[in-house]
């Protein structure tokens, strides 16, 4: 088992967000924090005490997860009471989560966060995301070949394996998790991360992050946030 090994059955690809840095269009495709501007024209803005959290155009972007494949946006909100329930292994039922399988139909809205700064994303093509240590996804083998090799002092995961870590809005990849991780088997595989984020004033706890997964078969969604 070598180091080049361990890298190439580990690494996997992602779109990451850079938050603002370009002019809003409001257009379709466009991605966006603290904002939802596309719905339905049946689809309200879902009841008192949710508020507009993100907007995820699927289409087009540099590397989507097989999972969410069928899907060409994804739209979500997140329900005030959450921060009482941050403790709990499944969050899901603290966000309203809306997905579609085309565009065709969408009228616009004007869906903003009250108390995030909303901002454009911008989509980047990553091929080097790796998991943390601590139950980011690591396949059992290969856990116990890289603590053999720590021990013999032939690696360190942190600088030998990962080149760095992306603790930012994602799709696709492995999850950021700061404490120890949660897995949710794999038929409900991790999709999607919401990280906090300083220019939009998205604090989650204290620097932590929300993941989502999604099981295709059962079409349901699992959400799990830690932090520091």
């Amino acid at each position: 088992m070598t180091i080049e090994y361990i890298r190439a059955q580990l690494a996997k690809q992602a779109t990451i967000f850079q938050t603002g840095g370009i002019r809003p269009t409001h257009d379709l495709l466009e991605s966006w924090i603290g904002y939802v501007g596309w719905s339905l024209p049946e689809e309200e803005q879902p009841p008192s005490g949710y508020q507009p959290l993100a907007t995820f155009f699927l289409k087009d972007l540099p590397y989507v997860p097989a999972a969410l494949k069928p899907f060409q946006l994804v739209t979500l909100f997140v329900d005030e009471r959450l921060l009482d329930h941050l403790m709990e292994d499944d969050l899901s039922p603290y966000f309203h989560i809306r997905t579609y399988t085309t565009l065709e139909g969408l009228v616009k809205r004007e869906w903003q966060h009250d108390g995030i700064r909303a901002f454009p994303l911008q989509p980047k093509l990553i091929t080097n995301d790796y998991p943390v240590w601590d139950g980011g996804g690591i396949p059992l083998q290969i856990e116990e070949d890289i603590l053999t090799l720590e021990r013999e002092d032939e690696l360190e995961y942190f600088e030998d394996i990962v080149e760095d870590l992306y603790p930012l809005h994602k799709i696709g990849g492995y999850p950021s998790f700061c404490q120890s991780g949660y897995d949710f088997g794999e038929d409900t595989p991790f999709v999607l991360q919401i990280a906090s984020d300083a220019k939009a004033r998205l604090n989650i706890v204290d620097h932590g992050n929300f993941y989502f997964f999604y099981n295709p078969t059962t079409q349901t969604w699992r959400v799990y946030c830690d932090f520091y």
